[in-house]
């Protein structure tokens, strides 16, 4: 048993190789052993590109080991797909390199696997065994799952405080509260979101870009609450350098299906929501739809606030400063479970769970 979570742990290293590059798909690593060895690993590096499984199999085979393949474990992280979408079943690939026994970490709660591929593998008489490491997994790929069983992205409010609990002045320029080193850890925070979000007055006041300008890694679309559509087209977030989704009361545009593209880089499409009505659950179930998995809102207050009233949100990730201001817009008051704490420079991030 000990030896199967070692092999498993590394599985889920693997897995993590993949954050910010495979959503809408879940992370996954693989791992091939035959008599205590390694023969070959692999993860899922990009969305539409061969999946974990396929990778370890080419691993094995391209390091002389395809003729121990018939005798191995392969430890996955995942269920192995048993349908066709972008690339075939990895199920089917399993069974046709004869392996002896599979090792899952997490069932795939997408309807088209859902125990279907261990069904297959086991009438074709490999030993499947669920269930390693289970909490590890879930907690790696908590944005496909979420996305999966609520129907809805996985969402992480996140903002910057003063000592004294302010976000800034009520009125005139922004106030950078976060310290250098802070400010790295957001931008690489956001390479591994979908999306992110800002209201209507962080986006005329503040004109945030809401790119990654301070690690490398994918820019997340952006994500504007406009209700009336008022927001002048010259602020950043219509710059065209990124794919925009103005949520708004008035109209409605489609946009394609693909969500690290959404068409070409300067896209921008328009999601109406009901006004009187659950705006965030409707905001959120829109996103849900064009395939968006995760989204990091930053802003301002009150949307901070209304996600927190809604219920509707995931993780809380606050910096609190040294530095005061002495009066401005009140920060909110994190909900949930306290869940971690780091020191950062002059900066103290605090971490919550809804759960």
């Amino acid at each position: 048993m000990e030896t199967d979570m070692q092999w498993m742990t590394r599985a889920l290293q693997l897995a993590a190789y993949g954050r910010g590059n495979v959503s809408p798909n879940p992370m996954v690593g693989c791992v091939i052993v035959s008599d205590g060895m390694m023969i070959g690993e692999g993860w899922h590096r990009a969305y539409g590109g061969p999946h974990a499984e396929v990778w370890a199999v080419k691993d094995a085979e391209e390091r002389g080991n395809a003729h121990l393949l018939s005798n191995a474990t392969a430890y996955v992280t995942l269920e192995p797909c048993s349908h066709y979408g972008k690339t075939p079943p990895c199920a089917d690939l399993l069974i046709k390199k004869r392996l002896r026994k599979v090792v899952i970490c997490n069932t795939d709660p997408n309807p088209l696997v859902s125990g279907t591929g261990m069904k297959r593998m086991a009438e074709a008489g490999i030993e499947v065994q669920t269930g390693l490491l289970a909490e590890e997994g879930l907690e790696l790929n908590k944005r496909f799952f979420t996305a999966m069983k609520k129907q809805r992205p996985y969402v992480i409010l996140k903002w910057a405080e003063t000592a004294d609990g302010f976000l800034g002045h009520a009125q005139g320029p922004p106030v950078r509260i976060s310290d250098p080193l802070s400010n790295v850890r957001v931008h690489r925070w956001r390479t591994e979101e979908d999306a992110i979000l800002v209201g209507y007055k962080t986006a005329l006041m503040d004109n945030p870009r809401l790119n990654v300008r301070h690690w490398s890694g994918k820019n997340p679309v952006r994500v504007v609450l406009d209700r009336h559509l008022k927001l002048p087209k010259t602020l950043n977030l219509f710059d065209g350098t990124q794919p925009l989704v103005v949520v708004n009361f008035r109209e409605q545009t489609a946009m394609t299906s693909e969500p690290e593209r959404y068409g070409n880089p300067g896209s921008i499409a328009y999601m109406k929501v009901e006004p009187r009505m659950n705006e965030i659950e409707q905001l959120l179930t829109g996103l849900h739809q064009r395939k968006i998995q995760s989204v990091f809102v930053e802003g301002g207050a009150a949307v901070i606030n209304a996600f927190l009233d809604s219920g509707l949100w995931d993780e809380i990730r606050r910096c609190q400063n040294i530095q005061k201001i002495g009066n401005g817009v009140a920060a909110p008051r994190p909900k949930g479970t306290l869940t971690g704490s780091e020191k950062v420079q002059n900066d103290l991030w605090t971490f919550y769970s809804k759960d």
